[in-house]
């Protein structure tokens, strides 16, 4: 046997342990990672607006077409009982992010108008609300909005942005502060228009109702005025008029523009490409940001009225301009996702995928075409409380995390989102409020089978309209109204007199004893319990009533975000890329108008 030289021997060792010091630095960052992956996902959420859950193919549409939806359902979790926290854009988002009702920020309304309208309005998202996004960002996340905001702006004046996206916790903004009225497209109509000439029409009637009084009471030798008085009146009625006909023709230059973080880059905004546009720039954030963790939100224009839709797809579904719009947005998440696949990024990365709050049943086109959403099965639509307004997709994926094919037809909240990404990535419920969603990781892993909701309480604006009780250990999930809107024409499905359906007398019918609903055996809400027909009806309404009770002690009076003051145009808080007198006119996007 041939013997080892005594260095040939050292340098042999030496060499050994280099190479497994090599080995271990090279596998270091792997093991690392895959126990990062666990803990540290990068999250994607999708959220269409006034899209119903009657229009997503997984939850039973044959004929709009949305593969791209659907594989994120086929490839997760799809819950059936997804409950939006508030029936309207502006409460919605805010419960979204912040994992509370929103009558708890005070993004709640105590009139008629329940979302902000102008983008020189004062009101907004608190600053003292902590947002899951935020706390993200305090962990290292990179943060991202792409698309609708519609939780405020300024405050005092027109550039302190005290309610923008950035105090949110999200590094990177391209979107739109409002959201897409029909006011932002020429020819499709108003919103605001209707409403404001309401509110002008009963001043300005009885100024000149006034004026003709005095004329005749003039003539007539029972009272002396001059004509300098009725000349200046006359004067007040033709400018009152005539300001209020100028600010509609340019509320699209003032209320509809596109902002990149803190720089308005196009007033008014062009629809033209604005999906794609979008989808780039979610995409190219991804990419930025691919060797670190990234939140981002992709907050869809579509499928808000006024309604568009690029070449590729108008005129291509089977419903309408609509349904353009719908096919348009799924393009546009399949071109994320097939993104995240090519990154290498598919196992790491949590998909969410929501509407803000059911279609919008009452909308139509000028011509007649019906603009609306399907809310399937579901009663009524955006705006009330009943099925079809908070009734909302809720799909879920995260390969290797939450098992493919799943579905769940256990109650569930958009505000259980902020709960569970807080835990997911190690962080800290806040202790000084309440929070009242809850992880979604056990029910969505199959850990559990029962959601953590017993109640879920249902407000329009500020009013607490109705509440879900599912007992525990029953299959019952009851629902009382404390009040419901009076549809119009009656035995109709919406409010088609005043566009969306109010909150406030004499608009509402009030019920006591509630009407009573089991969902489990009446998901459309047709035939409400009385006490002969539920042998348990007042035993029932009698825990309702007690969590009712409870529920309110812990609701603390905080300023009201959508008041007159907060919601009313203001001129001084007015966004403008150039001045007043080019009415505000710019694009900075590169020939995209």
């Amino acid at each position: 046997m041939q013997s080892v030289p005594p260095m040939a021997l050292v340098s042999s060792l030496f060499l050994k342990r280099k190479m497994k010091l090599v080995l271990l630095a090279f596998l270091l960052p792997w093991i690392t990672g895959a126990q990062h992956t666990k803990t540290r996902p990068n999250f994607v959420v999708f959220m269409l607006d006034d899209v119903g859950i009657g229009d997503i193919g997984c939850y039973g549409n044959k004929t709009l077409r949305t593969p791209n939806i659907d594989r994120i359902a086929n490839d997760g979790v799809k819950l059936n009982h997804h409950i939006a926290a508030a029936p309207l854009c502006t409460p919605s988002r805010a419960a979204f992010l912040t994992g509370r009702y929103p009558v708890r920020s005070g993004v709640a309304s105590l009139g008629s108008v329940g979302v902000f309208l102008f983008s020189a309005s004062s009101g907004g998202l608190p600053a003292e609300e902590v947002t899951f996004s935020k706390l993200l960002k305090e962990e290292g996340y990179s943060t991202a909005l792409i698309g609708k905001w519609h939780l405020g702006m300024n405050c005092n004046t027109r550039d302190d942005l005290c309610h923008h996206p950035h105090h949110y916790g999200f590094d990177y903004f391209y979107g739109m502060i409002m959201t897409n009225l029909k006011d932002c497209i020429r020819g499709c109509g108003s919103v605001i228009s209707s409403g404001l000439r309401r509110r002008f029409t009963v001043p300005t009637s009885y100024l000149v109702i006034t004026l003709i009084t005095l004329v005749t009471l003039h003539y007539a030798g029972l009272f002396r005025v001059t004509w300098r008085v009725i000349f200046y009146g006359i004067i007040i009625v033709i400018l009152l008029l005539a300001l209020l006909q100028i600010f509609i023709y340019n509320l699209r230059n003032l209320n509809c523009f596109l902002m990149r973080d803190q720089q308005i880059i196009q007033q008014p905004f062009s629809v033209e490409n604005l999906t794609r546009r979008m989808t780039n720039e979610a995409i190219n954030f991804m990419q930025r940001n691919e060797n670190k963790p990234f939140f981002l939100f992709v907050s869809f224009i579509q499928a808000h009225t006024a309604l568009f839709a690029s070449p590729d797809f108008r005129g291509k579904s089977m419903h309408g301009l609509y349904g353009d719009a719908v096919e348009e947005a799924d393009w546009s998440v399949g071109q994320i996702l097939d993104a995240i696949e090519k990154m290498g990024l598919r196992n790491n990365t949590f998909i969410y995928f929501t509407s803000d709050q059911g279609a919008h049943v009452e909308e139509a086109a000028a011509t007649g075409e019906k603009h609306g959403g399907s809310n399937g099965i579901y009663k009524g639509g955006k705006s009330t409380n009943w099925e079809g307004g908070i009734r909302i997709p809720g799909l879920f994926q995260w390969p290797g995390v939450i098992p493919a094919g799943t579905v769940s037809d256990e109650l569930t909240s958009n505000m259980d989102i902020f709960t569970t990404v807080v835990k997911l990535v190690g962080s800290s419920l806040p202790s000084d409020r309440i929070i009242d969603g809850h992880d979604l990781m056990p029910l969505l892993q199959g850990k559990i089978r029962t959601s953590e909701h017993e109640f879920l309480f249902h407000y329009c604006n500020a009013y607490l309209n109705a509440v879900r009780w599912h007992p525990r250990h029953s299959n019952s999930i009851w629902k009382a109204f404390l009040f419901t809107p009076n549809f119009y024409p009656e035995g109709s499905n919406g409010c088609f007199n005043t566009h969306v359906c109010m909150c406030i007398a004499p608009f509402v019918t009030y019920h006591d004893p509630p009407l009573l609903f089991d969902l489990s055996k009446d998901p459309s809400e047709t035939t409400p319990l009385t006490p002969e027909t539920e042998p348990y009806f007042h035993d029932i309404i009698q825990v309702i009533h007690q969590a009712v009770e409870n529920h309110t002690k812990t609701v603390q009076k905080v300023p009201n975000q959508l008041s007159f003051n907060n919601l009313i145009w203001k001129p001084w808080l007015q966004p403008c890329c150039s001045s007043l007198s080019e009415f505000c006119y710019c694009d900075r996007e590169g020939g995209q108008a």
